[in-house]
């Protein structure tokens, strides 16, 4: 899938405790990557990203982020439909750390690199 499809926010968002730094929720979902603890990048979907950065935060979101808390909010994109959303979250959870870091970063030449590096092309 190409990275201008849809078109993505590429930078990341340091976020406090509170939710008013994230932007806004008026998309119907979103797909996002969290900076854990670790260095981890852990990629989700939802329909309410303020919302669910706070459940990560309180670790009731799920297993991973209770017991690798995130940083930051590494990455995210709109999407129109939660279905879309997943379909990226699948997608990008097939990736090698190197791509995702490289979405993280917004570094659409690097991205490009990899892609075509796989299969040895």
């Amino acid at each position: 899938m190409a990275l201008s499809e849809p078109q993505a926010s590429r930078r990341a968002i340091s976020l406090p405790s509170q939710s008013s730094s994230l932007p806004s929720s008026s998309p119907s979902a979103w797909f996002y990557l969290l900076r854990l603890k670790s260095g981890i990048l852990y990629p989700g979907s939802t329909t309410n990203l303020s919302r669910r950065w706070q459940e990560h935060l309180s670790g009731i979101a799920c297993r991973t982020t209770r017991l690798d808390p995130p940083v930051s909010l590494a990455y995210s994109e709109p999407h129109p439909t939660f279905s879309a959303a997943r379909r990226r979250e699948a997608q990008v959870k097939r990736w090698t750390r190197a791509k995702k870091e490289a979405l993280a970063a917004g570094n659409a030449a690097v991205l490009h690199f990899l892609a075509r590096r796989r299969g040895g092309r």
